[in-house]
């Protein structure tokens, strides 16, 4: 952790700058971790003015260091009325263990920014912080949901759907998942598909190595069986395992797996889209021929870089807690942060985690007695 050299503040980050008149006002409030990231404060702040162009009723809690945040906010007009600043002496970096950040991270901007949702103050935490670190931050101030065993990472994934994106989930919350995990992982992917995605019944899938039943290993087929009988109740339809070929399709919404087998297919599929573009580049640049074929094809070239832009589907979304927390890319830039903050109001006004909290208590439901209560989201 690093400390913030600030000397007109004195207690750290329980000190607020009443910035934002026009805050208390708005209904909609979210917490921006200022501080973390690999590009700074800076760009933080410029994501959040593209956000706030964008959302006129929103207001954020921006958690960092005073006078930096002052600064920034005063180059971008009308947003200083629209933010308050909650000042924080210390930053997590990329380097600190989630344990160092738990015992001594009480005067950082990650601890401030998630302590906003846990008093109520904002909807909905972004952070673009340490992952391992963001976890335990959360887990220990806003605690699991009653019955979640696991809670899990969503990510975005760009397919050929409508909506452009799959969800798959665990992508890295806990390398280990057993049956009951599996089955509320699809449960609460699917409240984020109707409640992200807008999809009024989504379809889940759950990865293995192969389509047919009698493969895998014995934790897969029971989830199997388990979510079958919870798909009806729980208004998503259930396509079976699916493969890894189908990550990016349009047979599936809602990709389940666990953590290890989630973050793997992630990195390699972030690794993939690099090298192709990297190949493309390349390519076209070869000779005057192929410079002359990559500007008459700019437009579409344009177009195929917006779909695989990993910045549009940037924010991992921390399901199973008492409250919601957003996992933006360390290496984020405004257009990446923006499309987080995004993510975060739209959840937001949908009042996701309220949702999310009776889809899991029916899970729970349906592991004690075989039957499943009929939810809303």
């Amino acid at each position: 952790m690093t400390t913030d050299n600030d000397s007109s503040t004195a207690s750290g980050a329980a000190s607020t700058d009443q910035t934002g008149a026009e805050n208390a006002t708005l209904p909609t409030i979210i917490s921006v971790d200022a501080m973390g990231g690999d590009q700074g404060p800076a760009a933080v702040v410029a994501g959040v003015c593209v956000a706030a162009r964008k959302n006129p009723d929103i207001g954020f809690i921006l958690s960092g260091d005073q006078d930096t945040l002052k600064n920034l906010l005063a180059q971008q007009t009308g947003l200083s009325q629209r933010c308050e600043i909650r000042h924080a002496d210390e930053v997590v970096t990329m380097d600190d263990k989630p344990g160092q950040v738990m015992r001594y991270g009480k005067n950082t901007s990650m601890w401030a920014a998630v302590d906003a949702v846990r008093s109520g103050d904002a909807t909905v935490c972004v952070s673009c912080g340490n992952t391992g670190a963001l976890m335990a931050v959360s887990m220990i101030r806003l605690r699991k949901l009653p019955s979640i065993n696991r809670p899990a990472i969503a990510c975005l994934w760009p397919s050929r759907n409508k909506s452009g994106f799959n969800i798959m989930l665990d992508v890295g919350a806990d390398i280990r998942a057993d049956q009951e995990d599996l089955l509320q992982y699809a449960l609460m992917g699917a409240s984020y598909a109707r409640n992200g995605l807008d999809l009024t019944r989504p379809r889940v899938g759950l990865l293995n190595v192969g389509t047919e039943e009698h493969k895998g290993r014995a934790e897969l087929k029971v989830a199997h069986e388990l979510i079958s009988k919870a798909a009806d109740a729980a208004d998503f339809d259930f396509v079976g395992f699916v493969e890894g070929s189908d990550i990016p399709s349009d047979r599936v919404d809602v990709i389940v797996t666990d953590g290890f087998t989630g973050n793997v297919a992630l990195k390699t599929g972030e690794g993939t889209a690099s090298l192709i573009s990297d190949f493309m580049r390349q390519s076209f640049s070869a000779t005057p021929f192929t410079r002359i074929a990559a500007l008459l094809s700019l437009s579409s070239l344009k177009r195929l870089k917006r779909r695989i832009d990993p910045r549009r589907a940037n924010g991992g979304v921390f399901l199973g807690l008492n409250g919601t927390v957003i996992k933006s890319h360390g290496s984020a830039d405004e257009t990446g942060i923006a499309a987080a903050i995004q993510l975060a109001i739209t959840l937001s006004k949908s009042d996701f985690n309220h949702k999310l909290a009776a889809r899991v208590a029916s899970a729970s439901l349906t592991l004690q007695t075989g039957q499943t209560d009929k939810v809303d989201n």
